[in-house]
């Protein structure tokens, strides 16, 4: 198996994201989209969405553009990191409402990418609640906390239906049961 290009991304990942600290968790950013990375490896070995996943950050966290990302890594990978990046402005509602029908039209490509985020952040937030219940919500800039952020979250699934059959997708609607209804 051919690495390169992940291994490539990886070290890009790791140098944009270096210093920076996961929100309230208290261990390097990179974790995060390492995790990521996993996921979608659970789904696909292909290269370009791997390197995408560990990338997918870059854009919207740090001083990295998309074009820097279509030079190193070429336009699929630019696509794919393109998808996942949260534009900028507006409320939080508003990007959010973007983002859920940026995902409902994306390809499946795209989609398993946007999963593999979407799921470790979902693992983060239901870890993070069985140890701190509702103290958690004060964390996000959601304005009305938990009910913001299960509505966003069970909005991505119904964007993302159509990764049904991933074992991912299957562990994503658990988590938002075991998180939003049972929690």
């Amino acid at each position: 198996m051919d690495t390169s290009l992940f291994d490539k991304a990886a070290q890009f990942a790791i140098e944009a994201h270096r210093g920076g600290e996961r929100k309230g968790k208290g261990f390097p950013y990179i974790i995060h989209p390492m995790e990521a990375a996993a996921i979608v490896a659970t789904v696909t070995s292909d290269p370009e969405m791997l390197a995408a996943a560990i990338l997918h950050d870059t854009v919207e966290d740090t001083d990295v553009t998309i074009e820097q990302i279509e030079e190193q890594f070429g336009p699929r990978v630019a696509h794919l990191v393109n998808v996942e990046t949260a534009q900028k402005g507006a409320s939080w509602r508003a990007r959010r409402e973007v983002q859920i029908e940026r995902f409902r039209k994306a390809d499946r490509d795209s989609k398993i990418v946007a999963l593999g985020d979407k799921l470790s952040n979902l693992r983060a937030i239901a870890l993070d609640y069985r140890k701190l219940g509702d103290a958690l919500w004060s964390r996000f800039s959601a304005p009305e906390g938990k009910k913001d952020i299960e509505w966003y979250y069970r909005s991505l699934a119904s964007s993302l239906a159509d990764l049904a059959d991933t074992d991912p997708y299957q562990e994503y609607l658990a988590l938002i049961e075991d998180t939003f209804t049972r929690g």
